[in-house]
């Protein structure tokens, strides 16, 4: 499995606790949208002016719960794109402590890049592709 190289801290909030005391399970898609956001700021994809620039819409997203996440743990969500299509790319997530790694989850999203403006799909943006690319040291710029 290739490594994560963009980490995104995350603060569990007394409100995402659920009457169990552990994390909702609606809460991680909350958790991979706020990594996600980082990790296409981190790549410059995205100047953060305005939502309507962003360019993708989330397609698919699926979660893997591997153990419960609680309020005050210290946790981090690594974010990497694993594939690049003509218009989607597949990304996946590891939500684990930020001290010993252990891991709470895993996730997969597939995000489709989208013209909000003209409401229509696009080709993933040649700039993208190559930044994703250089950053996640991918083969090549698109894989099936």
């Amino acid at each position: 499995m290739p490594p994560f190289h963009f980490y995104k801290p995350i603060e569990i909030r007394y409100g995402d606790l659920d009457p169990q005391g552990h994390v909702n399970n609606a809460k991680y898609l909350t958790y991979l949208e706020q990594a996600r956001i980082a990790y296409v700021g981190h790549l410059g994809l995205w100047d953060g002016a305005s939502f309507l620039d962003i360019g993708f819409i989330l397609a698919d997203a699926r979660i893997t719960f591997l153990q419960p996440l609680h309020f005050g743990q210290r946790v981090q969500i690594g974010v990497r794109s694993a594939r690049l299509g003509k218009k989607s790319l597949t990304m996946e997530y590891t939500i684990e402590d930020s001290q010993d790694r252990q891991e709470y989850a895993t996730a997969s999203t597939v995000v489709v890049t989208y013209d909000y403006h003209s409401r229509q799909t696009i080709s993933i943006p040649e700039n993208w592709r190559q930044r994703i690319v250089e950053f996640e040291n991918l083969s090549s710029p698109e894989q099936p």
